[in-house]
């Protein structure tokens, strides 16, 4: 959560104003860039990152990244913001050929080692979009990962804030708390799939993975739990926005942006997000690189922009613009933050399969769909997806050019019309046709039977409660089995609703 920074004491008048003033000139430079076309060539690159939970035999959270961490010694696997949270980073890949099947092996063997380690000290790892024995007691400053980054952030937040943080969400129950930090956000546990993209290309891969972020949520939901009520389907989106909303009610009510957000309009360019972000969102972290940008790029050098990037880090768009300079070149990604982990490597590379296939066809479409869905639609469509998941109901252009938009299940939807096109979008990768089939043929399975892992859940605790089991219990039973079949690695749409078989220990 974040870029990586160092608590330095910085914050004062003078920092702040010479950090606005760096944005700018940060800004006025990425322009510059994109106008000279300075940036990298094509490469077709996919990058993935997986945020992970640690917990215990008993299901419960287990407070121990760093010794965890310490044992695995790998720099694939890094911090987050709780200290019951790991996020595992897999190498950039060119899409093609059997790329899909590359990554699973890489996460499978991964996950595998890592979860051998945190076994060493009674942890493992669970690959989930809340971790549903989570606790608002858990969930506490005390409890944030030892990093400056993480702290200082927390600071900045709370005194931006300037009150407790509140979480209101109605769903199946309501939940309603405060929290004087940002802790709670670190119950969300995401994918973030990276699609490295060149400058002419990026604002229709963008207005792509806007207008299918619903229909991932509906297919991927995997986070109908938190602090032991049922809530969305998908309920990391609604506590990320609460979490880590430093308005205060009144900027609310008067249209000030929070800084996690769907966005509010479809774009021409990658400057028009960043320019965004300057405009709406106040700094969080002033801190101000030496480089000065200008001058690098007037004498033929490639700036890094780091106020621009740490700045960008802060405001959390579910398709976030990414910036960034490798191997003395420049490049720009949409980072995709719409997707929970899990439930398996399998189901993982599913959506990862579908997700990238689909913003391929979507976006080399001659009369794409964003032309046709107004953005306030899409927006509409992600909440829904986040509230009812798989049943969820989406609004769509209509096929053919008779134009308008009717109300469609999303599961029709999806085997209908969006599983050719991400069929189609492989293709264009140059995917394996036995990849290909085999991963969106997961996708397609889930629809038929309107399975995924927050119905799943949702199934299996219920199942629990009626057997006798009290709403702590069953949460935690519902746990342990989740972990046992998420190791299995079978992916979730075969999985049997209930809490029979084998005990779900490590």
């Amino acid at each position: 959560m974040g870029e990586k920074v160092e608590a330095d004491g910085s914050g004062s008048l003078s920092d702040r104003q010479r950090y606005r003033r760096k944005l700018q000139q940060c800004l006025t430079v990425l322009g510059r860039l994109l106008t000279e076309k300075r940036f990298d060539r094509p490469k077709n690159l996919m990058g993935l990152e997986i945020e992970l939970n640690l917990a215990g035999s008993d299901g419960m959270p287990r407070m121990m990244n760093a010794e965890v961490l310490k044992r695995i010694a790998s720099g694939d696997f890094q911090t987050e913001l709780g200290m019951f949270n790991l996020e595992v980073n897999i190498a950039p890949h060119r899409i093609d050929g059997r790329v899909l099947d590359q990554l699973a092996e890489e996460l499978r063997a991964g996950l595998g080692y890592a979860q051998r380690k945190a076994n060493e000290v009674d942890a493992g790892i669970v690959m989930i979009g809340i971790l549903p024995t989570l606790t608002q007691e858990d969930v506490v400053r005390e409890n944030i990962s030892d990093d400056d980054r993480y702290r200082l952030l927390d600071d900045q937040m709370v005194a931006a804030r300037g009150e407790d943080f509140t979480l209101d969400i109605e769903g199946v129950e309501r939940l309603t708390c405060t929290s004087s930090s940002i802790a709670p956000e670190s119950a969300c546990t995401s994918v973030q799939l990276h699609l490295q993209v060149t400058p002419d290309r990026f604002a229709d891969a963008w207005n792509a993975a806007q207008a299918v972020a619903a229909v991932q949520i509906a297919v991927g939901a995997n986070a109908p739990f938190l602090f032991g009520r049922e809530l969305w389907r998908e309920s990391r989106p609604p506590l990320f926005q609460q979490a880590t909303d430093v308005r205060q009610p009144e900027l609310a009510a008067q249209g000030v942006r929070p800084r996690t957000w769907f966005g509010e309009r479809w774009i021409d360019s990658a400057y028009d997000l960043f320019e965004e972000n300057l405009r709406y969102h106040s700094p969080l972290l002033p801190m101000c690189d030496d480089e000065d940008p200008m001058r690098v790029l007037d004498e033929g050098g490639m700036p890094a922009l780091q106020e621009l990037v740490l700045h960008n880090g802060t405001v959390y768009r579910w398709n976030r613009p990414v910036y960034e300079v490798a191997g003395g070149m420049p490049h720009l990604r949409v980072e995709n933050r719409v997707l929970p982990a899990g439930p398996t490597v399998t189901d993982v590379v599913a959506n990862a399969a579908f997700y990238y296939g689909l913003v391929r066809a979507l976006a080399e479409d001659a009369r794409p769909v964003w032309s046709k869905l107004s953005f306030e639609a899409a927006a509409e469509n992600f909440d829904a997806a986040c509230r009812y998941g798989i049943d969820a109901e989406l609004r769509w252009p209509r096929p053919g050019r008779s134009g308008g938009t009717t109300m469609v299940p999303a599961v029709k939807l999806v085997r209908d019309e969006l599983l050719p096109l991400a069929a189609a979008g492989l293709d264009a990768w140059n995917i394996a046709p036995v990849d290909r089939d085999f991963y969106l043929g997961v996708i397609e399975e889930r629809c038929k039977r309107r399975v995924n892992g927050a119905s799943w859940q949702v199934d299996t605790y219920h199942q629990a409660l009626e057997a006798g089991l009290g709403r702590e219990a069953a949460l935690a039973a519902m746990t342990r089995r989740y972990s046992e079949l998420m190791h299995r690695g079978d992916p979730v749409h075969t999985w049997p609703a209930g809490l029979s078989g084998p005990s779900a220990g490590w």
